[in-house]
């Protein structure tokens, strides 16, 4: 028997999970369904939860048969590249491709194998294959990571995400030119109704509220393969899934490299092998100590080298390109 997939329907929308698989052909029974549950080989967008969660449309139920369950986790000496410590709280740098906690094809190599090796103490309040996570980077997005090493550290920086009292800010290059300044981006995503595996604007009952406000910091004149660049910063009011990537593409301008979302045309995408997006700023006021953080990371070397490449074709830098691009772009050694 292999995994099984199902996106909740509007119709199915307010059932409790057990009784929404019970009522589904792939289980036998609502008792098969609350074992499965109660042994964590159920997950609802990827978290495991219980049985009187109540589902909502759009979301994506995944049930892994007992034979099938994951191995349990185990520390992993995998290198980290950290750049805040204390006995409360843990900032790295996330290098693209390390995916954040395991998932279906994922059941080793995570930063949640490496914290575990790392540190004796993390919080518990994600759940068990989540250890100290606060908030997610996609694999293939680079930058800054916060890490909680006890409960009351996740559960403060859980609610200050949730009040939009940490500043996180990210970095990208998209497709086209931007011709204002600045922008806002004010739409509400939920799964794609036809692919569950993306991400989509919808204002269907299962979608979320999502805002991205951006900052233009440099633009690209057009080329032979493409129609021009723009250097965008983003800073993110919630945490949605794909949140920047999906919103920029719905505007027109695609994340350079996007595999999801993008152009996916090899030179026009400059080579690159992942979306060009990092979080490059962090700054937050420590929930236990109430020091004032802030950390800036500039671009790795595989983003950092196509931006150098563009040079000659610039168009100026704005008063925000200015401020941002000496940060994220350092002169090359």
């Amino acid at each position: 028997m292999t995994s099984h997939e199902h996106v909740v329907s509007d119709d199915e929308s307010g059932m409790r999970l057990d009784r929404l698989l019970g009522d589904l052909d792939f289980l036998p029974s609502r008792s098969a369904a609350v074992r499965l549950i109660e042994t964590g080989n159920v997950t609802v967008d990827g978290r495991v939860v219980g049985k009187k969660h109540i589902v909502r449309a759009g979301e994506l139920v995944t049930v892994t048969p007992a034979d099938m369950a994951p191995p349990a986790l185990t520390p992993e000496h995998i290198p980290l590249d950290i750049r805040y410590e204390d006995e409360h709280l843990i900032v790295l740098s996330k290098e693209a491709g390390m995916v954040v906690h395991p998932a279906h094809g994922h059941w080793s190599g995570t930063l949640v194998h490496a914290l575990l090796a790392h540190s004796e103490d993390l919080g518990t309040l994600a759940g068990d294959e989540r250890p100290g996570i606060v908030h997610r980077l996609d694999k293939d997005t680079s930058g800054l990571m916060m890490v909680a090493k006890d409960d009351e550290t996740q559960a403060v920086l859980g609610e200050a995400i949730k009040i939009r009292a940490i500043e996180r800010r990210y970095v990208t290059l998209v497709h086209g030119y931007i011709a204002p300044d600045t922008g806002i981006v004010d739409a509400p995503l939920g799964r794609h109704p036809r692919d569950r595996m993306r991400m989509a604007v919808d204002d269907g009952p299962g979608s979320k509220q999502a805002v991205t406000t951006f900052r233009v910091l440099e633009r690209f004149m057009a080329g032979t393969h493409d129609d021009g660049y723009t250097l965008v910063e983003c800073k993110l009011y919630t945490g949605r899934t794909h949140q920047i990537r999906v919103h920029m593409a719905y505007i027109d301008h695609p994340v350079v490299g996007d595999p999801m979302y993008g152009r996916n045309h090899p030179k026009a995408d400059l080579g690159l092998e992942r979306q060009f997006l990092h979080a490059y700023k962090l700054a937050l006021d420590h929930p236990i100590t109430g020091e004032h953080i802030e950390l800036l990371d500039p671009l790795p070397d595989e983003l950092a080298g196509p931006l150098r490449d563009l040079e000659e074709s610039s168009m100026g830098r704005t008063g925000a390109g200015d401020e941002v691009v000496p940060i994220v772009l350092p002169e090359a050694g």
